[in-house]
C-alpha cells in the first residue's frame, strides 16, 4: 500500500528539473518511486568536488534534501505542500569523483504536520557515504 497522496512518477519528476534549478545544475535524476519509499541518483564530476576530488558535504545534503523534500510532498494530502524545517547530515566516507551516489529515501514518520525523512547516501561499491535525516512541516498551499 502506497504512502503517496499525491504520487508522481520517476518521469513526471525529472521533467520538473529544469536547467533553471540546482537538481539540473547537479545532474540529479529520481530513479524510481516505490509505495514508500524515493530513489536518486547523482554523478560525481567537477561540479560536485571540493579541492580534494571528493564530493563536497553541502552537495551530499543538497541531494539528500532533494529526496526528502519531494518524497514529503508526495505523502501530503491535496491542497498542502511541506516547506524544510531541518537539515542534517553525517557523512561517513569519502566518494571520488569520478563515481556516482545513489539516494534511498524513506519514512521516519509521516504525521498531519510534521514529516521526518531517513535518506541513505552510498558510494557506486555500495558502502555507506552519508545519512541524512530532513524534518519538514506540512502547511496550506495559498490559493492564487
Amino acid at each position: 500500500m502506497s504512502i503517496w497522496r499525491q504520487p508522481a512518477t520517476a518521469d513526471e519528476i525529472n521533467a520538473r528539473f529544469t536547467s533553471g534549478n540546482v537538481n539540473a545544475l547537479l545532474g540529479v535524476r529520481i530513479t524510481e518511486v516505490g509505495p514508500d519509499y524515493v530513489l536518486a541518483e547523482m554523478p560525481v564530476d567537477e561540479r560536485h568536488v571540493q579541492p580534494y576530488g571528493i564530493v563536497h558535504g553541502g552537495v551530499s545534503v543538497v541531494l539528500a534534501e532533494t529526496v526528502g523534500s519531494l518524497a514529503s510532498i508526495m505523502a501530503c494530502e491535496p491542497g498542502y505542500a511541506a516547506v524544510g524545517l531541518e537539515v542534517n547530515a553525517n557523512h561517513l566516507r569519502p566518494v571520488p569523483k569520478g563515481g556516482r551516489i545513489s539516494a534511498r529515501c524513506t519514512p521516519v514518520r509521516v504525521g498531519r504536520s510534521i514529516h521526518v525523512w531517513n535518506i541513505e547516501l552510498r558510494r557506486d561499491d555500495g558502502e555507506l557515504s552519508c545519512v541524512a535525516r530532513l524534518t519538514t512541516s506540512i502547511i496550506e498551499r495559498r490559493k492564487a
